[in-house]
């Protein structure tokens, strides 16, 4: 009756790592901003704001989803699946870089 069904250790992360996490993603949506706002660097525009929220989701994935403190298993399907999205945003990338600039006959 008594069986206990955990079936793996728990990590208990300290707060001030949360805190930290939480601060370099405000860092880095500031970043964004400031980069939308006031950098322009032409077709690079979108690769470093894929770069900037590729940065944010490794953040949440690791710290906040605990997958830093994961089986490793679990580390290789979601880096297999934020490969795709990587190549996801290459082909945007790819797209916008490559796009012929079109004028109205209107």
């Amino acid at each position: 009756m008594g069986q206990n069904n955990d079936h793996g250790k728990h990590h208990v992360v300290p707060l001030k790592v949360f805190w930290t996490v939480f601060a370099a993603l405000i860092a880095f949506t500031i970043l964004t901003v400031y980069t939308a706002k006031f950098v322009d660097l032409g077709a690079l525009n979108a690769v470093i704001a894929f770069a900037i929220a590729s940065a944010k989701a490794l953040l949440v994935m690791a710290f906040f989803m605990h997958l830093k403190y994961d089986e490793s298993i679990y580390k290789w399907i979601i880096g297999t699946a934020f490969f795709f999205v990587l190549l996801l945003f290459l082909f945007c990338v790819l797209d916008l870089a490559t796009r012929v600039a079109q004028q109205s006959t209107l």
